[in-house]
């Protein structure tokens, strides 16, 4: 099985980019020529995540076979209410995971409550920041994160080197093939960091899937490291089944 980790959907609320429209048609194509099973989905940028959020659980529902939902929210906007819009995407849209972006705001204490509550996986683009990792890993050493594009869509080297020490050192702290460009830091990420701690994700509709998943079989990984990136770390950390240490362990 090939699962995209990282997708878009639905139409944001403002007309700035490409990033604002997320129809899944030509994405939908290109992912089943290249052999991907099922996406993950989250909306696109948007200033009411409640909408978009119940717009892409209506995508979701047409095909539960085909699409895994992560509810996305603002984490300064809907500051009090993060809770509530999650435990509606959780019990309501059967979401299994919460994406943070820093383009809206830094991750906050109570993204990550809200998360360990849920037992739910957080998708956390820290746009170059990830020293943001360490704090991660201190404070809420039992909730998985994933900074994807190895921590910069930017192609930052700096922030993407940083991020693979992260990734070595910290057990609850994984990333995505997404975007990143820069190979040989790729292929680093798993040498240093392990399989376990890479997913394959395309930031589907707007790169090409079969494209980002060239990367992955590029890497030359053996059969069973293969099936973690493409598939295993992802469900294992939906189902909750990837180890964790539990609060106030030891380093």
């Amino acid at each position: 099985m090939i699962v995209d980790c990282h997708c878009h959907a639905g139409r944001g609320d403002r007309l700035t980019g490409p990033w604002d429209d997320a129809g899944l048609g030509r994405y939908l194509a290109r992912a089943e020529r290249a052999g991907i099973d099922r996406t993950v989905l989250f909306p696109a940028f948007h200033r009411d995540y409640a909408t978009a959020n119940r717009a892409v659980a209506r995508i979701v529902a047409a095909r539960p076979d085909r699409f895994l939902g992560f509810a996305f929210v603002h984490a300064d906007r809907d500051a009090g209410r993060i809770a509530g819009l999650v435990g509606t995407a959780v019990r309501e849209y059967g979401f299994t995971g919460i994406k943070v972006h820093r383009h809206d705001a830094p991750i906050t204490r109570e993204v990550c409550d809200v998360a360990r509550h849920f037992g739910l996986p957080v998708v956390y683009d820290p746009m170059g920041d990830v020293a943001v990792a360490e704090l991660l890993a201190e404070h809420y050493p039992d909730v998985s994160f994933v900074l994807p594009h190895l921590g910069s869509f930017a192609d930052d080297w700096h922030a993407q080197l940083a991020l693979v020490d992260h990734l070595a050192r910290h057990p609850n702290i994984h990333t995505d093939t997404s975007g990143v460009r820069r190979f040989d830091l790729l292929a680093e990420a798993v040498r240093r960091a392990g399989a376990e701690k890479v997913l394959f994700g395309s930031d589907g509709p707007w790169l090409h899937p079969g494209l980002e998943l060239a990367k992955v079989r590029a890497l030359g990984l053996r059969a069973a490291e293969e099936e973690l990136v493409l598939s295993g770390n992802l469900l294992a950390l939906v189902r909750g089944e990837r180890r964790r240490r539990p609060v106030g362990a030891g380093r």
